[in-house]
Protein backbone atom coordinates (compact mmCIF):
# COMPACT_ATOMS: atom_id res chain seq x y z
CA UNK A 1 0.00 0.00 0.00
CA UNK A 2 2.61 2.66 1.03
CA UNK A 3 6.07 3.12 -0.90
CA UNK A 4 8.96 5.05 -0.07
CA UNK A 5 10.35 7.74 -2.69
CA UNK A 6 14.07 8.74 -2.76
CA UNK A 7 13.03 11.42 0.09
CA UNK A 8 12.15 8.49 2.11
CA UNK A 9 8.45 9.91 2.17
CA UNK A 10 5.54 7.39 2.48
CA UNK A 11 3.47 7.64 -0.66
CA UNK A 12 -0.22 6.35 0.23
CA UNK A 13 -2.47 5.73 -2.90
CA UNK A 14 -6.08 7.04 -2.35
CA UNK A 15 -6.46 6.08 -5.96
CA UNK A 16 -6.64 2.42 -5.21
CA UNK A 17 -10.08 0.79 -5.45
CA UNK A 18 -9.82 -1.61 -2.34
CA UNK A 19 -8.66 1.01 -0.05
CA UNK A 20 -12.52 0.52 1.75
CA UNK A 21 -13.01 0.59 5.61
CA UNK A 22 -12.37 -2.68 6.68
CA UNK A 23 -9.91 -3.99 3.94
CA UNK A 24 -6.90 -5.43 4.46
CA UNK A 25 -5.55 -2.57 2.36
CA UNK A 26 -7.15 -0.17 4.86
CA UNK A 27 -5.89 -1.42 7.70
CA UNK A 28 -2.46 -1.45 6.29
CA UNK A 29 -2.72 2.12 4.84
CA UNK A 30 -3.82 3.06 8.30
CA UNK A 31 -0.90 1.79 10.26
CA UNK A 32 1.54 3.22 7.16
CA UNK A 33 -0.04 6.69 7.92
CA UNK A 34 0.87 6.35 11.69
CA UNK A 35 4.19 5.20 11.15
CA UNK A 36 4.84 8.69 8.66
CA UNK A 37 3.50 10.55 10.96
CA UNK A 38 5.50 9.46 13.93
CA UNK A 39 8.60 9.52 11.60
CA UNK A 40 8.54 11.77 9.36
CA UNK A 41 5.31 14.01 10.56
CA UNK A 42 3.98 13.82 6.98
CA UNK A 43 3.43 11.82 3.59
CA UNK A 44 2.62 11.77 0.23
CA UNK A 45 -0.82 11.45 -1.22
CA UNK A 46 -1.74 10.20 -4.54
CA UNK A 47 -5.27 11.60 -5.21
CA UNK A 48 -7.04 12.02 -7.89
CA UNK A 49 -10.38 14.10 -6.80
CA UNK A 50 -8.51 17.41 -8.51
CA UNK A 51 -9.65 17.55 -12.05
CA UNK A 52 -7.12 18.99 -14.64
CA UNK A 53 -9.57 21.23 -15.16
CA UNK A 54 -9.78 22.35 -11.43
CA UNK A 55 -5.94 21.88 -11.40
CA UNK A 56 -5.60 24.96 -14.15
CA UNK A 57 -8.59 27.08 -12.19
CA UNK A 58 -6.81 27.00 -9.02
CA UNK A 59 -3.49 28.45 -10.37
CA UNK A 60 -5.07 30.70 -12.08
CA UNK A 61 -7.07 32.19 -9.03
CA UNK A 62 -3.56 32.36 -7.41
CA UNK A 63 -2.40 34.23 -10.67
CA UNK A 64 -5.46 36.69 -10.25
CA UNK A 65 -5.05 37.25 -7.02
CA UNK A 66 -1.33 38.08 -6.32
CA UNK A 67 -1.93 40.04 -9.26
CA UNK A 68 -3.86 42.61 -6.99
CA UNK A 69 -2.79 45.72 -5.86
CA UNK A 70 -1.29 45.37 -2.51
CA UNK A 71 -3.38 47.83 -1.16
CA UNK A 72 -6.24 45.62 -1.90
CA UNK A 73 -4.07 42.45 -0.58
CA UNK A 74 -3.60 43.83 2.98
CA UNK A 75 -7.54 44.26 3.79
CA UNK A 76 -7.32 40.56 4.14
CA UNK A 77 -7.39 40.78 7.68
CA UNK A 78 -8.14 38.56 10.64
CA UNK A 79 -8.12 38.44 14.52
CA UNK A 80 -6.39 35.26 14.22
CA UNK A 81 -2.94 35.49 13.70
CA UNK A 82 -1.61 33.89 10.57
CA UNK A 83 -4.79 34.16 8.80
CA UNK A 84 -5.04 36.89 6.36
CA UNK A 85 -2.24 38.77 4.53
CA UNK A 86 1.46 37.87 4.91
CA UNK A 87 3.88 39.84 2.57
CA UNK A 88 6.64 42.58 2.27
CA UNK A 89 8.65 41.21 5.06
CA UNK A 90 12.41 42.49 3.93
CA UNK A 91 13.86 39.17 5.53
CA UNK A 92 11.41 36.90 3.70
CA UNK A 93 11.31 39.34 0.11
CA UNK A 94 9.93 36.04 -1.77
CA UNK A 95 6.75 35.28 -0.24
CA UNK A 96 3.32 36.48 0.05
CA UNK A 97 0.13 34.61 1.28
CA UNK A 98 -3.49 35.44 1.58
CA UNK A 99 -5.90 33.26 3.37
CA UNK A 100 -9.66 32.43 3.08
CA UNK A 101 -11.08 31.23 6.50
CA UNK A 102 -13.70 28.79 6.59
CA UNK A 103 -12.96 28.01 3.29
CA UNK A 104 -15.47 24.91 3.38
CA UNK A 105 -18.07 27.01 3.55
CA UNK A 106 -19.92 29.28 0.72
CA UNK A 107 -20.11 32.60 3.14
CA UNK A 108 -16.10 32.36 4.06
CA UNK A 109 -15.32 31.94 0.01
CA UNK A 110 -17.71 34.60 -0.68
CA UNK A 111 -16.70 37.01 1.86
CA UNK A 112 -13.23 37.18 0.76
CA UNK A 113 -13.79 37.22 -2.74
CA UNK A 114 -16.53 40.14 -2.12
CA UNK A 115 -13.33 41.92 -0.21
CA UNK A 116 -10.93 41.74 -2.84
CA UNK A 117 -13.15 41.84 -6.10
CA UNK A 118 -16.18 44.29 -4.83
CA UNK A 119 -17.56 43.72 -8.41
CA UNK A 120 -17.25 39.98 -8.06
CA UNK A 121 -15.30 37.03 -9.32
CA UNK A 122 -16.87 33.99 -9.76
CA UNK A 123 -14.62 32.06 -11.29
CA UNK A 124 -12.17 32.82 -8.50
CA UNK A 125 -14.69 31.35 -5.55
CA UNK A 126 -16.14 28.65 -7.67
CA UNK A 127 -12.85 27.01 -8.04
CA UNK A 128 -11.35 28.07 -4.39
CA UNK A 129 -14.38 26.46 -2.70
CA UNK A 130 -14.25 23.29 -5.19
CA UNK A 131 -10.48 22.70 -4.22
CA UNK A 132 -11.17 23.85 -0.34
CA UNK A 133 -14.42 20.91 -0.62
CA UNK A 134 -12.71 18.71 -2.00
CA UNK A 135 -9.55 18.51 -0.72
CA UNK A 136 -10.88 18.69 2.84
CA UNK A 137 -12.71 14.98 2.07
CA UNK A 138 -9.04 14.29 2.14
CA UNK A 139 -8.49 15.65 5.68
CA UNK A 140 -11.75 13.73 6.63
CA UNK A 141 -10.15 10.61 5.14
CA UNK A 142 -6.82 10.78 6.95
CA UNK A 143 -7.94 11.39 10.13
CA UNK A 144 -10.29 8.73 10.09
CA UNK A 145 -7.42 6.13 8.87
CA UNK A 146 -4.89 7.93 12.14
CA UNK A 147 -7.62 8.01 14.63
CA UNK A 148 -8.13 3.89 13.64
CA UNK A 149 -4.67 3.47 14.04
CA UNK A 150 -4.51 4.76 17.39
CA UNK A 151 -7.59 2.81 17.85
CA UNK A 152 -9.70 5.96 18.99
CA UNK A 153 -11.90 5.91 15.69
CA UNK A 154 -14.94 6.70 18.03
CA UNK A 155 -13.28 10.13 18.22
CA UNK A 156 -12.98 10.63 14.53
CA UNK A 157 -16.64 11.86 13.74
CA UNK A 158 -16.67 14.71 16.29
CA UNK A 159 -13.22 16.01 15.45
CA UNK A 160 -14.64 16.07 11.95
CA UNK A 161 -17.25 17.88 13.26
CA UNK A 162 -15.48 20.51 14.78
CA UNK A 163 -12.89 21.10 12.17
CA UNK A 164 -12.72 24.21 10.28
CA UNK A 165 -10.51 24.92 7.34
CA UNK A 166 -8.58 27.68 6.37
CA UNK A 167 -7.60 27.94 2.70
CA UNK A 168 -3.93 29.38 1.87
CA UNK A 169 -2.59 31.08 -1.12
CA UNK A 170 1.10 31.05 -1.05
CA UNK A 171 3.35 32.75 -3.48
CA UNK A 172 6.95 32.13 -3.44
CA UNK A 173 8.51 34.11 -6.53
CA UNK A 174 11.84 33.12 -8.07
CA UNK A 175 14.94 35.17 -6.51
CA UNK A 176 17.00 37.82 -8.35
CA UNK A 177 20.42 38.21 -8.92
CA UNK A 178 22.56 37.59 -5.26
CA UNK A 179 19.02 37.92 -4.02
CA UNK A 180 18.33 35.41 -1.01
CA UNK A 181 17.21 32.04 -2.05
CA UNK A 182 15.31 31.44 1.43
CA UNK A 183 11.68 32.38 0.73
CA UNK A 184 10.14 30.97 4.18
CA UNK A 185 12.17 30.44 7.60
CA UNK A 186 11.56 27.06 8.76
CA UNK A 187 8.81 26.24 11.26
CA UNK A 188 6.18 24.41 12.39
CA UNK A 189 2.14 24.58 11.61
CA UNK A 190 -0.18 25.72 14.49
CA UNK A 191 -3.00 23.69 12.45
CA UNK A 192 -4.21 19.85 13.20
CA UNK A 193 -3.26 18.61 9.53
CA UNK A 194 -1.54 21.07 6.90
CA UNK A 195 -2.43 19.51 3.33
CA UNK A 196 -0.33 20.84 0.79
CA UNK A 197 -0.53 21.12 -3.38
CA UNK A 198 1.80 22.95 -5.32
CA UNK A 199 2.48 24.14 -9.37
CA UNK A 200 5.74 22.30 -10.96
CA UNK A 201 8.07 24.62 -8.69
CA UNK A 202 9.62 22.57 -6.53
CA UNK A 203 11.31 23.96 -3.02
CA UNK A 204 9.34 22.55 0.17
CA UNK A 205 12.30 20.71 2.61
CA UNK A 206 10.87 18.97 5.62
CA UNK A 207 13.28 17.97 8.74
CA UNK A 208 12.85 14.56 9.57
CA UNK A 209 12.87 12.99 13.38
CA UNK A 210 16.25 12.82 12.89
CA UNK A 211 17.44 16.55 12.10
CA UNK A 212 17.83 15.40 8.14
CA UNK A 213 16.65 17.86 5.86
CA UNK A 214 14.85 16.48 2.64
CA UNK A 215 13.51 17.64 -0.42
CA UNK A 216 10.29 17.30 -0.93
CA UNK A 217 9.34 16.35 -4.18
CA UNK A 218 5.52 16.40 -5.40
CA UNK A 219 4.34 13.61 -8.20
CA UNK A 220 1.78 15.35 -10.59
CA UNK A 221 -1.43 16.36 -8.79
CA UNK A 222 -0.03 15.00 -5.49
CA UNK A 223 -0.59 16.20 -2.12
CA UNK A 224 2.00 16.99 0.98
CA UNK A 225 -0.18 15.55 4.17
CA UNK A 226 1.89 17.07 7.78
CA UNK A 227 1.18 17.06 10.90
CA UNK A 228 1.01 20.08 12.83
CA UNK A 229 1.41 21.08 16.89
CA UNK A 230 -2.19 20.18 17.58
CA UNK A 231 -1.77 16.90 16.46
CA UNK A 232 1.27 16.40 18.33
CA UNK A 233 -0.39 17.82 21.10
CA UNK A 234 -3.37 15.60 20.66
CA UNK A 235 -1.40 12.29 20.18
CA UNK A 236 0.38 12.85 23.35
CA UNK A 237 3.85 13.50 21.88
CA UNK A 238 3.65 10.48 19.06
CA UNK A 239 3.38 12.62 15.79
CA UNK A 240 5.87 14.79 14.93
CA UNK A 241 4.99 18.36 13.74
CA UNK A 242 7.45 18.45 11.39
CA UNK A 243 9.89 22.02 10.77
CA UNK A 244 9.38 22.65 7.43
CA UNK A 245 10.82 25.55 5.04
CA UNK A 246 10.90 26.58 1.34
CA UNK A 247 14.24 27.38 -0.45
CA UNK A 248 13.66 28.78 -4.15
CA UNK A 249 16.61 27.53 -7.02
CA UNK A 250 18.82 30.64 -7.10
CA UNK A 251 19.09 29.95 -10.91
CA UNK A 252 15.07 29.80 -11.00
CA UNK A 253 12.81 31.92 -13.08
CA UNK A 254 9.70 30.72 -12.31
CA UNK A 255 6.86 31.27 -9.32
CA UNK A 256 6.09 28.74 -6.67
CA UNK A 257 2.58 28.55 -5.75
CA UNK A 258 1.07 26.74 -2.93
CA UNK A 259 -2.24 26.17 -2.30
CA UNK A 260 -2.71 25.25 1.61
CA UNK A 261 -5.51 23.51 3.49
CA UNK A 262 -5.12 24.29 7.21
CA UNK A 263 -7.07 22.13 9.26
CA UNK A 264 -8.30 23.75 13.05
CA UNK A 265 -10.61 22.52 16.12
CA UNK A 266 -13.64 24.65 17.17
CA UNK A 267 -13.82 22.48 20.44
CA UNK A 268 -10.71 21.66 23.20
CA UNK A 269 -7.54 19.72 21.89
CA UNK A 270 -7.21 17.49 24.49
CA UNK A 271 -5.09 13.91 24.33
CA UNK A 272 -7.47 11.10 24.34
CA UNK A 273 -7.28 8.84 27.78
CA UNK A 274 -6.66 5.55 25.63
CA UNK A 275 -3.28 7.47 24.39
CA UNK A 276 -2.29 8.23 28.11
CA UNK A 277 -0.62 4.96 30.38
CA UNK A 278 2.12 4.51 32.40
CA UNK A 279 4.67 4.12 29.46
CA UNK A 280 3.27 7.52 27.84
CA UNK A 281 2.20 9.73 30.71
CA UNK A 282 0.18 13.04 30.06
CA UNK A 283 2.30 15.41 27.93
CA UNK A 284 0.29 18.30 27.59
CA UNK A 285 -2.97 19.83 28.92
CA UNK A 286 -6.32 20.47 27.22
CA UNK A 287 -6.14 23.58 25.19
CA UNK A 288 -8.21 26.15 22.97
CA UNK A 289 -6.94 26.26 19.31
CA UNK A 290 -6.81 29.13 18.61
CA UNK A 291 -5.14 30.00 22.05
CA UNK A 292 -1.89 28.25 20.66
CA UNK A 293 -2.08 30.85 17.55
CA UNK A 294 -2.19 33.61 19.64
CA UNK A 295 0.71 32.35 22.15
CA UNK A 296 2.77 31.99 18.57
CA UNK A 297 2.19 35.33 17.98
CA UNK A 298 4.20 36.46 21.11
CA UNK A 299 7.59 37.33 21.49
CA UNK A 300 7.71 34.47 24.25
CA UNK A 301 6.02 31.78 21.40
CA UNK A 302 7.95 32.98 18.53
CA UNK A 303 10.92 33.13 20.58
CA UNK A 304 10.32 29.50 22.20
CA UNK A 305 12.57 25.81 21.63
CA UNK A 306 9.29 23.71 22.02
CA UNK A 307 6.12 25.62 21.85
CA UNK A 308 3.74 23.06 23.20
CA UNK A 309 5.77 22.17 26.16
CA UNK A 310 5.69 25.80 27.29
CA UNK A 311 2.19 26.25 25.81
CA UNK A 312 0.39 23.56 27.50
CA UNK A 313 2.88 21.36 28.82
CA UNK A 314 2.29 18.86 32.15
Amino acid sequence: MGSVTPTNLLVVDFTNKELNPGSSCWSLACNDIRHALENHGCFIALYDKISQELDEAIFHAADDLFDLPTQLKVQNTNEKPYHGYVGQIPFVPLHEGLGIDYATTLDGVQSFTNLMWPQGNKSFSESSFSFAKTVAKLDEMVIKMAFESYGVEKHSDSHVESSTYLLRFLKYRAPEVNETTMAFPSHTDKSFLTILYQNHISGLEIRTRDGEWITVDFPPRSFVVMAGDACQAWSNDRVLSPNHKVTMDANGKETRYTIALFSFLSKMVQVPEELVDDEKPLQFKPFVHVDLLNFYATDQGRRSQNILKDFCGV
